[in-house]
């Protein structure tokens, strides 16, 4: 029997990449998952793919900036299967250009979705979760969080902003039972290089399920023990 079995899970930004192979590794699990995105296509993607696996599947759709959205996500959830023991703060993107040529809008769109949209998801989360007497907050955040880049100045800023909002919250919350983890991916083939000027080899980078299954094993630490950064980067990219 799984350690997970029968837990519950919000995880955001799950129509791809690092979050929906989380969803498919934790449903594998027994864990019932309140999988949230904006683009209903994939979510339905998701749920054929989870099809068979022992834990239930939620799927909703909300923009993580969006209060009332969150909110409302989250009464379904507490509704079906009840509110998250486990929460997963990953939605996230970036637009990659020199500060000079990005424009406001483009810079307010980072911000809201990478830290907005965090600050949001865990606002309305870790309470009922203190209240269940303990869990477990993972944000996934980036490299980019600790080592600014060439183009980045939007991306970079939004994750060293999500480090300070991690740190801040583990020593709010640790001593009721509630770990706060932050892991730190490296380059990771997923939709975030469809369309991005920077040209990694996507063959020897990590995989979405690499990250995943790294944040599978710091949800099966002791409880004793609080990982609060990791650091995951491909092994050899040339």
């Amino acid at each position: 029997m799984s350690v997970f079995e029968g837990k519950v899970a919000f995880i955001t930004g799950a129509s791809s990449g690092i979050g929906r192979a989380l969803a498919l590794l934790l449903l594998r699990e027994g864990v019932n998952v309140v999988a949230s995105g904006r683009n209903e296509e994939r979510l339905v993607e998701l749920r054929d793919a989870a099809a068979g696996l022992p834990g239930a599947l939620i799927l909703a759709i909300a923009d993580v900036s969006d209060e009332v959205q969150m909110k409302r996500v989250l009464e379904k959830a507490a509704m079906t299967v009840g509110m998250p023991d486990i929460v997963v703060a990953n939605a996230g993107f970036g637009t990659l250009k020199p500060m000079v040529e990005m424009t406001t809008e483009e810079f307010d769109a980072v911000m809201a979705t990478n830290v907005r949209g965090a600050w949001l998801t865990l606002r309305h989360t870790v309470p009922a979760m203190i209240e269940k007497g303990g869990g477990d907050v993972i944000i996934v955040s980036s490299l980019a969080g600790k080592n600014g880049f060439a183009g980045g100045s939007a991306y970079a800023a939004s994750k060293f902003a999500v480090r300070g909002l991690a740190q801040s919250l583990m020593l709010e919350v640790r001593d009721k039972n509630v770990r706060v983890a932050s892991i730190f991916p490296g380059s990771t083939d997923t939709r975030f290089f469809d369309d991005s000027p920077l040209t990694p080899d996507r063959e020897k980078i990590l995989s979405s399920d690499d990250v995943a299954q790294a944040i599978v094993d710091i949800l099966r630490a002791s409880r004793r023990a609080l990982l609060s950064e990791i650091d995951i980067r491909p092994s050899n990219p040339k």
